[in-house]
């Protein structure tokens, strides 16, 4: 919505409740004593920040396995009919952020060009932009190779966002606290459990949640507050930043690594923001499969089909007739175009499989196209797309995790495996 559309709007239903107070190139609009027009104020009050989003779709995603070989990690099937990357374009369309670049490998997956949702977005897919086949050096690099991209639309602050997460976050408290600070640089943040930590960028604050301290990834750490890899920046700020170190030579152009840490000695303006929801990243197999057990549960870790926040799918050839149900007595989420014929128990069922007669599945997720064949037992499994199990199965050890066997399959198709979680 523009502003006149805006001001009309609101004058037009109780003029004499509103009155707005202009601050630079932001309207900021204020209700006296009633909620009438609260939702219209916070539609608007988002547009008036001019954010627009990057989202990072380019990670090798190496500690997936086979699931990447072919598949780039962001467009991974995820819970029956989306993919890992519609959770942040999700987020971002129902926060009201309407355009939105997602920065992909020279090879990019396909995506749709828009979400209809509430607030209708427009997606602009990005691979780098040296006319060659060679990938973004590093997500740091990905935003800079960008920078007249997002010129177009001279915003006051970018998001910056991953496409392999899952998790449910309006953005708008989240630009307001990064505005509220004067913010070079805000981070989301969420405690991790320690055993996890060492995975991630982790940070302390002082009381008023600057960042004190930051470190990428340690061996030890001392802290378990990670970064969750959810950025907002200045864009000013950011591209004076971008350009730095895109001269530096022993860079490695990520932001973990590299730009945060410059920020932090550089004296720029970081602060921290606290999440406290689900969130998940799924860079492991293991933590893949964990993700799919949260959604089962009474009531789950993470819904689904919670319509307060609802999830878009991005795929090209629509899924929104697959239905995803979840069976009570069996305690498993089912696909409506799969066949089983067989007995399932706290599993995820992608559709387009197939269960065969006397198989019996346990605490599984069984992704698209795959065959379970008649009596065969499948407790705490992930099926590749396409893989089939059956009898002469061989197991071999994965180098990815210890807590994952891999089963080389009949070839039926580009996937070729079925990982076990051992439990």
């Amino acid at each position: 919505m523009g502003l006149k559309a805006a001001e009309t709007r609101l004058m037009t239903a109780r003029p004499h409740r509103i009155y707005s107070v202009r601050s630079g190139s932001f309207l900021f609009l204020r209700v006296k004593g009633s909620q009438h027009f609260q939702k219209v104020l916070e539609e608007y009050e988002v547009r008036s920040v001019n954010c627009i989003a990057l989202i990072l779709a380019g990670g090798a995603g190496t500690r997936l396995g086979v699931l990447t070989k072919i598949i780039a990690k962001p467009a991974i099937p995820f819970g029956g009919k989306y993919r890992l990357i519609d959770f942040s374009l999700s987020n971002c369309c129902n926060s009201g952020i309407d355009s939105i670049g997602v920065l992909t490998p020279p090879s990019p997956f396909s995506l749709q060009d828009k979400i209809m949702g509430e607030n209708a977005c427009k997606i602009y897919v990005l691979p780098p932009n040296s006319g060659s086949r060679v990938p973004y050096k590093g997500t740091a690099d990905a935003v800079y190779q960008n920078i007249k991209f997002v010129d177009q639309w001279n915003p006051a602050c970018v998001i910056i966002l991953s496409g392999d997460h899952i998790y449910r976050m309006d953005y708008r408290p989240f630009l307001a606290f990064h505005r509220d600070k004067r913010a070079d640089a805000t981070i989301a943040g969420i405690t991790v459990p320690w055993d996890e930590a060492s995975r991630f960028g982790i940070f302390t604050t002082r009381e008023d949640q600057s960042i004190a301290t930051f470190i990428e990834k340690p061996v030890r750490p001392d802290n378990n507050l990670a970064s969750m890899g959810v950025y907002i920046f200045s864009w000013p700020y950011l591209k004076k930043i971008l350009a730095q170190d895109a001269a530096d030579l022993q860079s490695a152009h990520d932001f973990g690594k590299n730009i945060i840490p410059q920020i932090l000695t550089s004296g720029g303006q970081s602060y921290a923001y606290l999440f406290t929801d689900y969130w998940r990243d799924v860079g492991t197999i293991q933590s893949f499969y964990d993700a799919h057990m949260d959604l089962l549960g009474k009531p789950p870790l993470f819904d689904l089909n919670d319509n307060r926040w609802p999830l878009y799918t991005s795929c090209p050839n629509t899924l929104s007739h697959v239905q995803i149900f979840f069976d009570h007595i069996r305690n498993s989420l089912i696909s409506s175009c799969s066949v089983i014929h067989g007995a399932v128990r706290d599993s995820v069922i992608f559709p387009g499989t197939r269960i065969g007669r006397g198989a019996y599945v346990s605490r599984s997720v069984i992704m698209t196209g795959a065959y379970v064949g008649a009596g065969q037992y499948l407790d705490c499994a992930l099926l590749c797309p396409c893989a089939l199990s059956n009898k002469e199965d061989v197991i071999e050890t994965n180098d990815f995790s210890p807590k994952v066997k891999i089963i080389r399959t009949a070839d039926l198709g580009k996937f070729k495996a079925v990982l076990s979680i051992r439990t």
